[in-house]
């Protein structure tokens, strides 16, 4: 008998290694941070990374990216050309070491010809032979001025040897870099880059390289290119500008910083600079941050510096003005960031980057050396600039107060949601269901007691429950959240509904939130007269539905019962017309039979029979989806005939009045 082997078995043989390309190919999320389209979309900027460098050091003033429709780019610089040919030292073609070797580069400070980068955006070694070894195919063309060096490579390896020519009389005293190549799908879930990370990326990286053309071709069908330029003569001055405009409380303030220090006493000491810009507006803050020319979307050390110093700065400052109540507490940074916009773009000559994605640094130095920066700088800002340190500091002050009373009716409000599921109790007049089968079970809100009572005897009482509402409810769209929860109409629904709530601003995810696996009712129905009353709580009903709970609209959850306008009887048949043309058409069916006609009652007057048939029961009701596109005509006709908009009022009557005089009581 064979013996048995053990699939389990790990001994010295167990022990693999990874080579070549397939260092990158097979784990492409440990260099670029995913294998999806993050990851694909880092693999172009380390790129784009490597141009920036060049023109960062004042070689070249302009880069050109092509995105084509095949999923191909190009970056073109007009750097210095990337060494191609032998290097001695080495003893290996440069082509092997930038396109096929992890960790090989001219970026480590340690050339004897002084070539190295002073503050650069690639550090690691690592970008370009990565972006190769992950992608379907690589042409790179290097212009050094005399001669034009050229490789191919093909899913990580060479094709071919390397070229190189004496550049024709057209491309005389051409430099830069040309590398064109196809991010591959076998490495990448998804290599569909969009235009949004293209045009969003090159916009940065104009912010914050003053003086450098950023040039974007995108291709279109046909093989044209839509093309677009980003310039910014002066960086983060002019971007500061742009993003103050008219709703810009003060006047852009621009600092700049150079200085040196260390990480750590045992470290080697290194340069660093920095340029800060900030205005203050009344809301709508926003904070970039940028480390040799990198957008650090979760910031690291500037963050840190930022919120460490504005908020002590401004803290200090009230407290010396006498701006706080005997009792209040102080600010925080949340405060001060709902009204401050600050960009700073900083550089050093040794980086500690969270990772290679360089998505945010952790170097001590430099949050130390920018947090007492601006802790001084602000101290003589406020000194000098005695109203704007003044309208900074009251805008601030009216953040928090705002702040303050939101999460006091954010308490409130989670006190009035609680103990939503034992809504049987706590909800006056709501009429439950027998089912707990919440894809079954269907919600009616319906109006006032009477047709509360119409609707309970005429419904199927094992999936459908009614609440009814008195009243109009508020108009959600024009009143605050405070003035909403305020609301036991609203408080109530939302509690039957029992799904959360979808809360914008500044009280966003501090109420019961919305999950809608949390929902109760299959569908939620509301079903109003045929009248103008009935159409106006129908209005506000949505109304409430768009701004407290807009996706249950967009998973078409939301309903109106169609109410019959007339009631048509011949003999000992009933008929139901719900518009004037039906009524036609019934009445012109009937031929020579007698018949009585009338308007429909409003549903409170309705027999039980009648509700369940023309209005609850699933075989005959008419119900109309209330889709996101419906909502929005609804609100924007409620805004018109009920709102604020007189002229807009007066336009519409004038323009519309004649559709509806038969229908007028004159």
């Amino acid at each position: 008998m064979a013996a048995s082997t053990n699939k389990n078995q790990y001994n010295d043989q167990s022990i693999s290694q990874l080579k070549g390309a397939d260092r990158v190919r097979r784990r492409p999320a440990v260099i670029f941070g995913s294998d999806g389209l993050e990851g694909c979309q880092h693999s172009f900027f380390e790129i784009l990374a490597n141009a920036v460098d060049e023109a960062r050091e004042g070689f070249g003033n302009r880069i050109t990216v092509s995105a084509y429709l095949d999923h191909t780019i190009e970056v073109e610089d007009e750097g210095r050309g990337v060494p191609l040919g032998y290097n001695r030292r080495e003893k290996r073609y440069n082509w092997e070491l930038v396109f096929c070797e992890l960790y090989a580069g001219g970026k480590y400070g340690n050339n004897d010809d002084g070539s190295a980068y002073t503050f650069s955006l690639g550090l690691n070694g690592l970008g370009a032979c990565a972006t190769q070894y992950s992608s379907e195919f690589m042409e790179v063309r290097s212009y050094n001025g005399t001669q034009l060096s050229e490789i191919s490579f093909r899913k990580g390896s060479p094709v071919g040897d390397l070229s190189v020519r004496a550049l024709g009389a057209k491309d005389t005293k051409r430099n830069g870099t040309v590398i064109r190549w196809r991010p591959d799908i076998e490495v990448f879930t998804d290599v569909a880059i969009p235009e949004e990370f293209f045009i969003s990326t090159m916009h940065r990286q104009a912010v914050v390289n003053a003086g450098i053309t950023f040039v974007l071709r995108i291709e279109r069908e046909g093989g044209s290119f839509d093309e677009s330029v980003y310039f910014y003569q002066n960086g983060i001055a002019d971007y500061i500008g742009e993003l103050s405009g008219m709703s810009s409380l003060t006047e852009p303030v621009l600092w700049h910083l150079e200085t040196r220090g260390r990480d750590r006493e045992d470290k080697p000491e290194y340069a660093m600079r920095a340029d800060v810009a900030f205005t203050v507006m009344k809301s709508g803050g926003r904070a970039e941050y940028y480390h040799n020319s990198s957008f650090l979307e979760y910031g690291g050390s500037p963050d840190r510096a930022v919120r460490t110093a504005f908020t002590f700065a401004l803290d200090k400052y009230l407290k010396a003005q006498g701006k706080y109540n005997k009792t209040e507490a102080k600010i925080t940074y949340p405060d001060v960031a709902e009204s401050l916009t600050v960009i700073i773009s900083s550089a050093s000559t040794e980086t500690s980057y969270e990772n290679q994605t360089k998505k945010a640094i952790n170097n001590t130095f430099i949050t130390k050396a920018l947090t007492e920066f601006l802790k001084t700088r602000l101290e003589v800002y406020f000194a000098e600039n005695p109203n704007a340190a003044a309208q900074f500091a009251a805008q601030v002050l009216l953040n928090k107060r705002s702040r303050e009373t939101a999460e006091r009716t954010r308490v409130d409000i989670r006190r009035k949601l609680a103990g939503a599921m034992d809504v049987t109790s706590r909800v006056e007049k709501f009429v439950a269901c027998r089912s707990r089968d919440p894809e079954l079970r269907e919600l009616y809100i319906v109006e006032g007691d009477s047709a509360l009572t119409s609707c309970k005897l005429g419904r199927n009482a094992d999936f459908q429950a009614i609440i009814p509402v008195r009243g109009k409810t508020l108009n959600c769209m024009k009143s605050t959240y405070a003035r909403i929860f305020e609301s036991k109409i609203i408080v109530d629904l939302l509690r039957v509904i029992g799904c959360g709530v979808e809360i914008d601003g500044k009280v966003k995810g501090d109420l019961v939130p919305f999950d809608l696996a949390s929902l109760r009712w299959s569908k939620i129905i509301i079903c109003t007269d045929a009248d103008e009353d009935g159409f106006q709580i129908r209005t506000l009903l949505l109304t409430m539905f768009y701004r407290l709970l807009p996706t249950l609209i967009e998973k078409e959850k939301v309903y109106i019962a169609e109410s019959p306008l007339f009631e048509i009887t011949a003999g000992k048949e009933t008929y139901f017309a719900y518009s004037e043309s039906e009524k036609n058409e019934i009445v012109s069916g009937l031929g020579d039979k007698k018949y009585t006609l009338q308007r429909s009652k409003g549903l409170g007057e309705n027999e039980p029979e009648m509700m369940w048939q023309t209005t609850m029961n699933p075989e005959t009701r008419r119900l109309i989806l209330i889709k996101p596109a419906d909502a929005e005509e609804t609100l924007r006709m409620f805004e018109t005939l009920m709102g604020d908009a007189i002229a807009a009022r007066k336009r519409f009557i004038a323009e519309n009045g004649h559709k509806y005089l038969a229908s007028a009581d004159i």
